[in-house]
């Protein structure tokens, strides 16, 4: 179905469900709201909002290219190739908002195969750690959220503690020579390969935890921005609906666009709350317009980013 050079991206069943996905949430809005009135409030959205929530997200973007470059630093060592890395980034995250079913997760191994000639299944591997690190994160900013709801010391502890957990990766790391080497079973040499795609310095590590941190930090706090003019509820409860929103990227179940998926996840995160189902949708599908548009705008900047000569003839 497409050429030797190209990544598969998604089979047709995730189309067809990622399809289906779309034409209910239309039904659901026009039939719930009415898109008129789901998209009045954008005449009052003030343009410093708008502006500074699309920085804060860009930025969020920039960093998450730094972060491969530190994840990736042996590779990329003496190559003054950021720029590459950013356009790979930036597509890589353009396809995983646009595609279903996670298929935009193999733009990123076949982007770095095709400009750097590393492996498939390496890369994989490297970016299954990635999202390790961006859900552990994402559970700080659960804690977080829950001490803003009932402030109490136990969340700072829990919080500690959750950090606590971080050693675990440049360990996991190290455990490449305990399950790796000649003729051991087939499920210790998949550990192995899994464990060296690990970070495995703790200087790296604290390295990408904080750019991850400050990454999603930024995206939630320009989310939250936009959510706060569809829905004036209280702050934790805007995070609460950003963390749904996030998870529905982050998680397996991902229509067209994320469209279907991104909305039922952030109005379950909000209807619970108290915020009321209408406000709830009509905040998801404005939000999810915001990173549509986002989206669309920071994949076409990054196209026009340069691809040297060398890159181009990767595989």
């Amino acid at each position: 179905m497409f050429p030797s050079w190209m990544p598969r991206l998604g089979r047709s069943r995730d189309w067809l469900v990622g399809m289906v996905l779309l034409a209910l949430v239309v039904v659901w809005v026009e039939t719930t709201l009415g898109g008129s009135a789901v998209l009045a409030p954008w005449a009052t959205l003030p343009l410093s909002i708008l502006v500074g929530a699309f920085l804060l997200t860009a930025t969020s973007y920039l960093l998450r290219a730094v972060r491969v470059r530190v994840y990736f630093a042996e590779l990329l060592a003496g190559r003054r190739d950021f720029l590459l890395v950013l356009r790979l980034s930036v597509l890589h995250n353009t396809a995983n908002n646009l595609l279903p079913m996670r298929a935009g997760e193999m733009v990123f191994p076949w982007l770095m195969r095709r400009y750097f000639g590393y492996g498939l299944l390496a890369a994989g591997a490297s970016l299954g750690w990635i999202r390790v690190l961006d859900l552990h994160f994402l559970g700080v900013i659960g804690l977080v959220v829950l001490w803003m709801r009932i402030p109490s010391p136990w969340w700072g502890l829990l919080v500690v503690g959750w950090l606590g957990l971080l050693p675990l990766f440049w360990r996991v790391g190290r455990l490449r020579s305990k399950v790796a080497g000649d003729g051991v079973g087939r499920l210790r040499r998949l550990l192995g390969f899994i464990a060296a795609a690990a970070p495995q310095a703790p200087g790296t590590v604290l390295w990408l935890y904080g750019l991850t941190a400050l990454s999603w930090s930024l995206k939630f706090v320009g989310f939250a921005l936009i959510l706060g003019h569809f829905v004036p509820v209280a702050l934790w409860q805007l995070m609460l609906g950003v963390m749904g929103a996030e998870l529905s990227t982050v998680l397996p179940f991902h229509g067209i666009a994320g469209s279907g998926s991104f909305e039922l996840a952030t109005v379950a995160a909000m209807v619970p709350l108290g915020v009321a189902p209408a406000e709830a949708l009509a905040g998801a599908v404005n939000l999810h317009l915001f990173l549509l548009g986002t989206t669309l705008l920071l994949g076409f900047t990054a196209l026009m980013l340069p691809v040297p000569n060398r890159a181009k003839q990767g595989h």
